[in-house]
């Protein structure tokens, strides 16, 4: 298979692929899925955001681009508390290395006490970071900065020590 196949399969599985927005907390990948089966054959469901925040937003892969076009005709239906907003996707799905999931429970644990922060002037300090977290979310126990010079912003890694104080920081 070349490259340009390999593109061209790719750009048919995004025009197969819708962006589900404001998605209510308590809707499951099961849920999803059936709401958007009167559209067509569902492939894939994936959502995706904090679980802990109020709204998430999931992607729906069809079997077909028809399945996608129906899709977008659901925007706007109550789906938990919220009316669902349906677009479509300008990415595929990825897949999941599992490599990269966490693979004990202590793991498990420390990403649940691991928030990600972004659009973070490059001019704020690691120490900032952690000084304006633990005042208002309680004491830090890892933090990483990261970005270089060619972007305006920078990214961080916050992991706190106990886990009652990400429901302040999300």
């Amino acid at each position: 298979m070349n490259g340009r196949t390999t593109m061209a399969q790719r750009e048919e599985v995004i025009r197969r692929t819708v962006y589900v927005s404001d998605i209510d907390h308590q809707v499951t990948e099961e849920q999803l899925a059936t709401l958007f089966l009167a559209c067509g054959q569902v492939v894939d469901c994936r959502i995706c955001g904090d679980p802990n925040s109020l709204l998430r937003f999931a992607f729906i892969e069809f079997i077909d681009e028809e399945g996608a076009r129906n899709a977008l005709s659901l925007a706007g239906t109550m789906l938990g508390f919220y009316p669902v907003r349906v677009l479509p996707s300008k990415t595929a799905i990825a897949p999941v290395n599992p490599k990269f999931l966490p693979r004990s429970e202590d793991e498990r644990e420390m990403c649940a006490r691991t928030i990600y922060c972004t659009n973070i002037d490059t001019k704020v300090t690691q120490g900032d970071v952690k000084l304006f977290f633990e005042s208002f979310c309680g004491e830090v126990k890892c933090l990483r900065l990261l970005g270089d010079y060619r972007y305006s912003t920078r990214i961080a890694f916050v992991e706190f020590v106990m886990m009652n104080f990400l429901v302040v920081a999300g």
